[in-house]
């Protein structure tokens, strides 16, 4: 498979997610919940340049660290963080 990039960014206590295109998004949301039960803050949403982004909350078993830990191990996953 092709690889894509998914950008993310500390928002708080959220994790604010971005992907490069829509069928990417359903890649890395499927890999996302066989890692953990996963649920989104926000729907995922979809701007002009094919960009889907949505928020993940921070908790106790999901630190910063370990999101960026676990969607870096991903292999189809280019992860760029991006300034807060």
């Amino acid at each position: 498979m092709r690889s894509f990039r998914v950008w993310i960014r500390t928002d708080g206590d959220f994790c604010r997610v971005r992907v490069d295109g829509k069928n990417n998004v359903q890649r890395l949301l499927k890999g996302l919940s066989e890692s953990f039960v996963f649920k989104t803050f926000d729907p995922v949403t979809e701007d002009e340049a094919a960009i889907c982004s949505f928020l993940v909350p921070y908790n106790p078993p999901l630190s910063r660290s370990s999101f960026a830990k676990l969607l870096a191990a991903m292999p189809d996953v280019q992860l760029i963080s991006e300034p807060a």
